[in-house]
């Protein structure tokens, strides 16, 4: 949270002076003398969902397992000044244990984070800023998400505030979705909006290189990052959750018979995979050993010759993941050399713990994750060691785009990471992934642990649900925003838990 304080300081003494400079006490919504463009909008609706997930088998993700979710689904309505709407959507799982792990039963942390996706729908409702996506959406992470999340913290018992990464993925469908509804609005996709023609401001009013570099963010934009064309194609990094059976030995009897694989080597030959992400525990140095040297094994005979591993946030001592490479190293030397990276083992909580990570980063491309929140963390984790950054729609499209640009950059490695996105939450996860030079290809594995939860968005997007000789195929998405063709997409909603007086009022949407 300081660095997000920093952030919000670092614009009220420079960053963002071009910008306004503001009677005292006035709302910072409500300036005007801000640069502006005719392609400017503001959000006049919101609308929230909330659609149940059930797991076909569980996911263990670190301590805690997971078996259901809820995937938050927001409606945006924006207007620009001519009176001019459009609507966007944007969804995200809930994802309880990843972003808020905790010894508070699950029902607590599920039904809080309920409650401030719900805050979150009002709050954007009133938050009638004019801009592009990105500033409007950069805004209103440093004086509303903050201010809300404070308010929250201010009321919850001690041990039960909401933490900064789940104040994130409350907001995150929102944001996405005004991104839709704006490319929708200008009929652009989403990705062709972030140059100069749209955006009012250059990344130097976002971001701030590190001192020791000779980057400059003045006249650059988001646009002059990303990929052109987009990937149409990806690779498929496939999940070996820590519950996911191997081999035949490895099965209970519990598992379901629904005609999807249930075994690693059978996923393998079903999709043809070539990467494989796993999961380990980090707090036993024999189980996390064993289990990636097996998996190492069964994926250099089938041919998944790609490998990373996810310490899921627990170790404390660097010398804890040397010990397991320097070992691979010496006794599996195939599966040592099939490692691409390794992601986020290490506690969420960056500037609480301030671990020198070379020796890992020297060893091997060591990606930040679940601490990446916001650049100026990024750019943290970086004089620590960390080499790269795994980004994620559900930390929001706004700060995923920011964090992507500081990183590439100052020459960090990118990856894009899943939270096992279903539905619509798939489509932005894998363009994002499209759009940028990841290291190779893109996590998604929804389709191992719900593939049903998708079945009317896999119809029009055949190619996104599914993992056909290791990859995913993007070529059905088309048109305007986020491509979502939402027209087509035959699924029914339930009643919205959330209205602003707007919607309510013309009955949509």
């Amino acid at each position: 949270m300081r660095a997000r304080k920093n952030e919000k300081n670092l614009r009220e003494n420079g960053v963002e002076q071009e910008q306004r400079q503001e009677p005292e006490g006035r709302p910072a919504s409500t300036s005007t003398k801000r640069r502006s463009k005719p392609t400017d909008v503001s959000i006049v609706d919101t609308a929230l969902f909330f659609l149940p997930v059930h797991t076909r088998v569980p996911l263990k993700f670190g301590a805690e397992t997971l078996t259901s979710v809820t995937c938050a689904r927001a409606c945006v309505t924006v207007e620009d000044r001519r009176g001019r709407r459009a609507v966007g959507w944007g969804e995200t799982p809930l994802s309880v244990q990843w972003v808020w792990p905790s010894a508070l039963p699950y029902g607590e942390r599920h039904d809080a984070l309920r409650r401030f996706c719900l805050a979150m729908a009002r709050r954007w409702s009133e938050f009638r800023e004019f801009g592009h996506p990105l500033e409007i959406g950069h805004r209103f992470q440093q004086e509303v998400l903050d201010e809300e999340l404070d308010r929250y913290r201010a009321a919850a018992p001690s041990g039960q505030a909401i933490p900064l990464l789940a104040g994130l993925l409350c907001c995150a469908p929102f944001d996405m979705a005004l991104y839709d509804a704006y490319g929708n609005l200008h009929d652009r996709s989403a990705w062709e909006t972030l140059g100069r023609e749209y955006l009012n401001h250059d990344l130097s009013h976002f971001v701030k290189p590190d001192p020791d570099s000779d980057v400059d963010f003045r006249d650059r934009y988001p646009a002059d990052y990303l990929v052109r064309p987009p990937a149409r194609t990806l690779f498929a990094w496939h999940l070996v959750g820590g519950l996911d059976p191997i081999v035949e030995d490895d099965l209970t009897g519990d598992e379901p018979d629904d005609g999807h694989p249930v075994l690693l080597t059978d996923w393998i030959r079903c999709d043809g995979l070539k990467c494989l992400k796993v999961k380990l525990r980090g707090n036993d140095a024999v189980w996390d050993y064993d289990r990636l040297a097996r998996v190492g094994r069964v994926g250099a005979r089938l041919g998944a010759n790609n490998l990373t591993a996810d310490f899921n946030c627990t170790v404390t001592d660097p010398a804890y993941v040397v010990d397991i490479l320097d070992r691979l190293q010496r006794d599996e030397p195939r599966i040592h050399n099939s490692l691409l990276y390794i992601e986020q083992p290490f506690p969420y909580d960056l500037e609480e713990n301030l671990i020198d990570v070379q020796e890992v980063s020297s060893r091997k491309l060591l990606l930040m994750d679940e601490s990446a929140h916001n650049w100026e963390l990024v750019r943290l984790g970086r004089t620590l060691g960390w080499t790269g950054v795994a980004l994620k729609t559900c930390k929001t499209l706004t700060g995923a785009i920011l964090s992507l640009c500081w990183a590439q950059a100052h020459g960090m490695k990118l990856m894009v990471q899943d939270l096992t996105n279903p539905m619509l939450a798939q489509i932005p996860h894998l363009e994002l992934a499209a759009h940028c030079e990841t290291l190779m290809g893109v996590e998604t594995n929804a389709m191992q642990y719900y593939p049903d939860a998708s079945r009317e968005e896999a119809k029009v997007h055949p190619g996104l649900y599914r993992r056909v000789n290791g990859c995913v195929d993007l070529s059905s998405i088309k048109g305007a925003g986020f491509g979502y063709r939402i027209g087509e997409i035959d699924r029914v909603l339930p009643e919205a838990e959330w209205r602003s007086a707007a919607v309510a009022q013309n009955g949509g949407p």
